[in-house]
């Protein structure tokens, strides 16, 4: 089962120099940088805020998003970025279920 992740990136002055004067496709390189990973790139935007681009990013496992931020950190692009792991409804649904099992198993603190 793939895992869902949240990449948020703001790049450097350096790099938007880049992009402006030889403007280049990047979601063409991010879902080639995720594909050869073993992932899928569902969406990229560009964003305003806190970071430049977003991505929703589809793959195998946490070590798969690791190597891929570190891929972008790596070539010095990036000034700043996060990732969130995600979790569908349907995950979400049976957690709720779980907890709900074994909310008695739980003492809270007694003030």
């Amino acid at each position: 089962k793939m895992a869902f992740y949240l990449y948020q990136m703001s790049y450097t002055p350096e790099a938007f120099k880049a992009l402006v004067a030889k403007p280049s496709d990047r979601e063409a390189a991010a879902a080639k940088l995720i594909e050869s990973l073993g992932g899928k790139l569902h969406n990229l935007f560009f964003a305003f805020g806190g970071h430049d681009v977003i991505c929703l990013i589809e793959g195998p496992d946490d070590k798969f998003m690791a190597a891929g931020a570190m891929a972008v950190a790596a070539s010095g692009t990036a000034s700043s970025s996060s990732t969130i792991k995600l979790m569908t409804a349907k995950d979400a649904l049976e957690a709720m279920k779980m907890a709900g099992k074994a909310t008695g198993a739980y003492s809270p603190p007694m003030g």
